[in-house]
């Protein structure tokens, strides 16, 4: 019993303890501040550096657009009596300062010579039109090309000392490669090597140890016989030129014509016809027909046009892989053109449905950052050809299409009128006359997608431009309608003159200027391109340093353009070749230009402002 009162009385003793507790005492005061700390004395001055050297001046900034001015200070016609053909294909050896021109005017063909290192450059004089007609180069030397081959001569190529000479043969024989010593003031023939045929284009790589032919291949007149197209490949090790090619065909694309008809590599021959008691059957490789050649700096690749194809063959010079690119089309719509010879005005406009196939003749390579780039000039070109035959009797008797009693008998063409073809809803905002593309030469091979006779889509030769494609064959630049349009605002009623007349207008039918000569060269730090218009007769120049950000620079031309009045002056330049300033004699980077129908060359200075 005690112990249960224990408890209780202990929880309320504490209890009550707490109660009781007193309350919590006052903070004290602050204690005084110490005293403050002496600051330290501040430590003696350092020495002075020295000076330090004075930076170089930095080199003054370049203007950011530089404009070329383009002089004509050399100038030469040969075989005067018969010009044309004279002047087509040049070439310029820098040792000698000597331009060698393959004259096709003379029969048989001959090289002719000429020394600019005497050029006075002031000899040259400009008519009343401001046109240069007379002359301060001639020929000093001719090579006789008959004392070593016969044949047609159709391109030269010089690398250093060597020279070498495209001879094509008749149809169905391997032409030749002649090679000639130019390191003295004759000429020495060293050999001739054999390709394939007719061998179109030759030139050498940039280290000189291989020499690259277009073998184009082209049909006899009436199909009889048709060679396939070929690229050759001569070494020269040590300076010893190969005795025989490594020549390069296109049989591995025999089976592949859909997939390259895909990409847009055209087709055109009288496959299922025949022609003389003879079945035409051509494939592929009997199509396809080299015509230009231009290799990579570096020396790796060999880049082909293929015109009439409308596509690009890639050669792999270390392993001769061979490759083929279709280049697509150009769609019209998208651009401006003139398309008839026959409505008596400048009259540019854009057509749905019609497109063009690129067919670029020239070519030339060039890197930006490394990578290779081709430049073409997009010419165009069809398939006529016409075999002999006594009348329109025996012409339809044999296979032929129609007879003309100048040409003779038409074996095959892809070409007609747009008026002279029945187009379908697409068109259906035209008249197909003459005052819209009535005129306008087009293809029968492509634009019938049903095949019931009627053309949906229409397409043209050529693309009236330039363009620039990568090494994979993809399109990364063209010049549109440039051509036309700077041409017509330069020319007024003169633009798409034809070579031989003068009277405004008259190309608008059929390819307009017709961008087909090409040269790529260096001035300063710029990188150009100069196009030749074969039937206008000037040439653009384009900067086109970075292929993503082409400008155009300048037009050059000396041609008469008085209308009615005789033809004067360069006409139809064909084949080009830039000299930098330091293998020019005057100092100055030189623009040479063999031009066709007037047999003249044409030395053009090219000085930075």
């Amino acid at each position: 019993m005690m112990n249960k009162l224990i408890l209780p009385l202990a929880l309320s003793t504490l209890l009550i303890g707490c109660a009781l507790e007193g309350d919590d005492g006052s903070d004290g005061k602050d204690g005084a501040t110490g005293e403050q700390g002496q600051v330290g004395q501040t430590g003696p001055a350092g020495e002075k550096g020295n000076t330090g050297a004075q930076g170089q001046v930095g080199e003054s900034g370049q203007s950011a657009t530089v404009q070329l001015v383009p002089t004509l200070v050399g100038r030469a016609v040969l075989n005067a009596q018969s010009p044309e053909g004279a002047a087509e294909i040049v070439a310029y050896h820098a040792q000698s300062q000597r331009i060698f021109a393959l004259n096709s005017s003379a029969s048989p063909a001959t090289i002719e010579i000429i020394g600019l290192a005497q050029m006075d450059t002031e000899a040259l004089a400009k008519n009343p039109e401001g046109v240069v007609t007379n002359t301060n180069l001639e020929s000093s030397k001719t090579i006789q090309l008959s004392e070593f081959e016969t044949g047609d001569a159709n391109s030269l190529s010089i690398h250093n000392n060597l020279l070498a000479v495209a001879v094509a043969k008749d149809t169905g024989q391997a032409g030749k490669i002649l090679f000639f010593d130019i390191a003295q003031d004759n000429p020495q023939f060293i050999k001739s090597v054999t390709v394939g045929d007719l061998p179109d284009m030759v030139t050498f790589t940039p280290d000189g140890s291989k020499v690259v032919v277009a073998n184009e291949g082209e049909p006899k007149s009436d199909y009889s016989i048709d060679p396939e197209g070929s690229i050759a490949i001569i070494d020269i090790i040590n300076n010893q030129i190969a005795d025989s090619a490594t020549l390069l065909n296109f049989n591995a694309f025999d089976d592949q014509q859909a997939t390259l008809e895909a990409q847009g590599v055209i087709f055109a021959n009288p496959t299922g016809r025949t022609i003389k008691g003879k079945t035409i059957n051509t494939s592929v490789s009997m199509d396809l027909e080299p015509e230009y050649v231009s290799v990579s700096k570096d020396g790796r690749y060999a880049y082909v046009s293929l015109q009439e194809n409308n596509a690009l063959a890639i050669v792999d010079l270390e392993t001769n892989a061979l490759t083929v690119k279709g280049l697509g089309f150009k769609d019209w719509s998208n651009w401006t053109l003139d398309a008839s010879d026959k409505d008596d005005m400048i009259n540019f406009a854009s057509y749905p449905g019609l497109y063009g196939m690129y067919q670029p003749d020239s070519i030339a390579t060039y890197q930006w950052q490394g990578a290779n780039f081709i430049v073409s000039a997009n010419e165009g070109d069809g398939r006529e050809y016409f075999f002999d035959s006594q009348d329109e009797t025996s012409c339809l008797a044999e296979g032929g299409i129609e007879f003309d009693k100048d040409d003779g008998c038409l074996a095959y063409t892809d070409e007609s009128r747009a008026e002279d073809l029945t187009l379908g809803s697409t068109f259906s905002y035209l008249n197909n006359d003459d005052l819209d593309i009535g005129r306008l030469k087009v293809s029968t091979e492509l634009g019938d997608t049903n095949n019931d006779n009627q053309y949906e889509e229409l397409y043209t030769y050529g693309a009236r431009s330039f363009s620039i494609w990568d090494h994979n064959g993809h399109r990364i630049y063209d010049s549109g309608d440039d051509v036309g349009k700077i041409t017509a605002a330069i020319h007024g009623e003169a633009f798409n003159n034809d070579e031989d007349e003068n009277s405004g207008d008259t190309r608008s039918d059929a390819k307009g200027a017709e961008p087909e000569a090409l040269a790529i060269g260096n001035i300063g730090d710029r990188t150009y391109a100069f196009i030749g218009l074969e039937r206008m007769g000037g040439i653009l120049v384009y900067d086109v340093t970075n292929p993503f950000d082409v400008k155009m620079n300048t037009y050059m031309i000396n041609r008469g353009l008085q209308k009615d009045a005789d033809i004067s002056g360069d006409l139809a330049p064909e084949g080009m070749v830039f000299i930098g300033a330091q293998d020019s004699p005057i100092g100055t980077a030189l623009l040479i230009v063999g031009n066709e129908i007037s047999g003249s060359i044409s030395v053009w200075s090219i000085a930075e402002q």
